[in-house]
């Protein structure tokens, strides 16, 4: 029964003088969102830069090795532009997407 009413009174004294928890504020806020998502973009423009260079590589390579065949011609020059046109998309949209940033950040104070 000592034990108990030991247990309990020590429960209340450490509950009734707890220490205060000091929040932190949010002191980054929109700033730092904003540049997580242009580290996000510019590493994802990154490998899809090179994964065009790649691709023109195959296609180039492919066209040289052709040797008049021309369905493997055909087939490398699809590969080039294809992969041209998919470098311009990713391009396009890492422009846009910086645009949009600027235009937020002007908007929001945090530029």
């Amino acid at each position: 029964m000592r034990k108990i009413i030991l247990t309990q009174a020590l429960v209340l004294t450490a509950l009734t003088t707890a220490s205060p928890a000091f929040a932190q504020t949010a002191g980054g806020g929109v700033g730092q969102i904003q540049t997580f998502i242009q580290n996000v973009i510019q590493v994802f423009v990154t490998i899809a830069g090179l994964v065009a260079a790649g691709f023109f590589v195959y296609g180039g390579f492919g066209y040289i090795t052709s040797s008049g065949n021309p369905e493997a011609l055909d087939r490398s020059k699809k590969t080039i532009v294809y992969s041209a046109v998919g470098l311009a998309i990713v391009l396009a949209a890492f422009v846009l997407s910086n645009i949009v940033t600027q235009v937020a950040g002007t908007a929001f104070g945090s530029h």
